[in-house]
């Protein structure tokens, strides 16, 4: 059986030592160098030191009662009595609705601003949680499907706010994966915090009925009234912390941006520019099917995330297959195994940091991809549970590392009068992928087989994509490339002039 204790404590010594090699301490007092970045602006790091403190306080509180609620919904279906074939139409109706209305819901966004959506988002979730109180199965399936709604919103209208207030903030690119790898970083503590806290809220009384109403109190509805207050925080300071921004019209070297189009540059001053609410999905749908680098972002992202679905709904089965294999049945520490997978993911996030200063995100989303696709294919075959386990962490560091990398890809590549409604697009096809998984039978086995072959074919597709992005033919000329990009001035000012004098000469 494996040592999970050992195994925790193994990551977290390696997740402290990538973050310490990651920060601003190690550039400090570990090299000779003074700190030194790509933007050497103090008022640019100070407007963005802002912007990321105002962001991660609204985002935050947003994750936390979103990881709040996930380990409890099933069990308080189960509490309530509910079959396990009523339980899973429950949870289809959940994704079913995230497929649907949330892609009219992100082009409304980029129409009616991102700031009011995510007020939006947060009266949704909280009404959502209310719906948790009731044992009646039709309540139940609206907050289920206001819950899709809102989880919609919640991976598309905050990254969209994120990537237009850094341009409107005169932010360059360069800090906008930093900004995403805080928030992945951040967004692992949350989870850790939220298990724990969740955890001692259902234990610390028994769900009761109010009388004969159907009302229900406390148990395993105590995280999901944590949540509501962390909502109800969340809603109250985007209306305090956030300007609104909207979906800009932006001038793009493309033919169908060259014609009529020349509207009002500023989306403050004419955001909805005469199209009507429903319009932004339509032309986030030509926009997506018209451009193949949008096409190809969109598909990697779906199937990385609907692997990483998958990989939730089977790491257990799959553990417990393993653990009970050759011996009694064993409790398994789902806790400490659930902590060991976000120190993994932080350590990920971290690491990010320090390889996006030497390789190129395209770059290493290939290489994320490739690992991740291996890390199942492991998993899949391993006949030790330690092995599986350790392989399980390793994808979870992809996890960790892929979150900032496609966050920067995407807000290179989506145009930004068109984003939120883009980024809904993309969760249809990640939504099949998890219905699918949810209707089907497979095995844990055949799950993660299917996830290797998935994450195999985005990384073939990636590597297209970084191939376009890149202009590049060749693995030789990304070496190059790089090579070239980490140099130091004084080496690029070196190579010029002897690329001048062999001018010269010639």
């Amino acid at each position: 059986m494996a040592q999970y204790a050992v195994i925790f404590g193994i990551t977290l010594l390696m997740n402290i030592i990538i973050t310490f090699r990651s920060s601003a301490l190690w550039k400090k007092f570990c090299t000779k160098q003074t700190e030194q970045s790509e933007t050497t602006d103090p008022g640019e790091i100070t407007r963005h030191q802002s912007l990321l403190k105002r962001y991660l306080v609204v985002y935050l509180s947003a994750t936390l009662s979103d990881w709040l609620q996930g380990p409890y919904v099933y069990a308080l279906y189960d509490a309530y009595g509910y079959s396990q074939h009523a339980i899973a139409v429950l949870f289809v109706a959940g994704f079913g609705s995230s497929m649907v209305f949330g892609s009219f819901v992100g082009g409304m966004a980029d129409w009616g601003g991102r700031r009011r959506f995510v007020i939006i988002f947060a009266i949704t979730y909280a009404a959502s949680c209310i719906t948790k109180h009731f044992k009646d199965f039709y309540i139940l399936m609206l907050g289920r499907l206001l819950g899709g709604v809102a989880t919609s919103l919640l991976f598309s209208v905050f990254e969209a706010w994120l990537i237009r207030s850094h341009a409107d903030a005169k932010i360059g690119k360069t800090l906008l994966g930093q900004s995403f790898s805080f928030a992945a970083y951040g967004n692992s503590i949350i989870a850790i915090l939220a298990g724990l806290m969740a955890n001692r809220a259902a234990n610390t009384t028994k769900m009761v009925p109010i009388a004969d109403t159907g009302v229900y109190v406390g148990g395993f509805l105590n995280p999901f009234d944590i949540a509501l207050v962390a909502l109800v925080f969340c809603g109250s300071m985007t209306a305090f912390l956030w300007e609104e921004n909207y979906g800009e019209e932006q001038k793009h070297d493309t033919e169908e941006k060259q014609g009529a189009e020349k509207a009002s540059d500023d989306g403050r001053d004419d955001p909805r520019g005469g199209a009507s609410w429903y319009s932004g999905l339509k032309n986030a749908l030509v926009a997506t099917m018209r451009s193949r680098d949008i096409l190809l972002c969109g598909i990697v992202s779906s199937v990385f995330e609907g692997s990483m679905y998958i990989f939730v709904f089977m790491w257990t089965p799959a553990l417990k297959n393993l653990t009970n294999s050759s011996e009694s049945e064993v409790d398994l520490p789902f806790g400490l195994i659930f902590s060991t997978f976000m120190v993994c993911c932080m350590a990920g996030s971290s690491l990010f940091s320090i390889l996006i200063g030497f390789i190129k995100g395209e770059a290493l989303c290939v290489g994320v991809l490739a690992v991740a696709s291996i890390s199942m294919a492991l998993v899949a075959l391993s006949s030790s549970d330690t092995l599986a386990l350790c392989a399980m962490n390793l994808f979870e560091v992809c996890v960790g590392m892929y979150w900032p990398i496609m966050g920067t890809m995407k807000g290179a590549i989506v145009p930004e009068d068109k984003r939120a409604a883009i980024y809904n697009l993309y969760r249809i096809p990640l939504n099949f992928i998890v219905l699918f998984s949810l209707l089907t039978d497979l095995s844990s086995t055949q799950s993660f087989i299917l996830n290797c072959c998935m994450l195999a074919i985005a990384t073939i597709l990636q590597t297209i994509l970084m191939t376009r992005r890149l202009n590049m033919s060749s693995m030789k000329d990304l070496k190059e490339r790089t090579q070239q990009e980490s140099s130091s001035p004084a080496e690029k000012q070196e190579t010029e002039s002897l690329l001048e004098e062999g001018q010269a000469a010639v």
